[in-house]
């Protein structure tokens, strides 16, 4: 271990480091889009499986509409955020092209 990583307030980028570092951002930005698309199919589905348990539980059915509700919701917001992250990934892929010389062609 010759050199090691020091994190810092600032960062300085060399030449040639700037394409690592938006090829990296995309990775990023992807990652977090497919946990935002997990995390929205595991509330959908606690959603699901709360709103059965209301039905075969009328004693406590309040409670499972109640949690099947906060459950949706939850899933609405992952699934938002993993919209917004998609766009993110976009954007990162874009700079990054442009940092390359490639240029988006219309063909209108």
């Amino acid at each position: 271990m010759a050199e090691e990583k020091h994190h810092h307030l600032f960062h300085h980028h060399k030449e040639g480091q700037e394409a690592v570092d938006c090829r990296k951002e995309e990775k990023h930005h992807k990652h977090l889009c497919q946990l935002g698309k997990l995390g929205a199919a595991a509330a959908g589905t606690y959603a699901l499986h709360e709103k059965h348990a209301a039905k075969k539980d009328p004693e406590h059915a309040h409670g499972h509409k109640i949690k099947e509700e906060v459950a949706a919701a939850a899933a609405i917001g992952a699934g938002g955020f993993a919209f917004h992250e998609h766009h993110e990934k976009k954007e990162a892929k874009k700079k990054n092209e442009e940092g390359h010389g490639k240029k988006h062609h219309h063909p209108f």
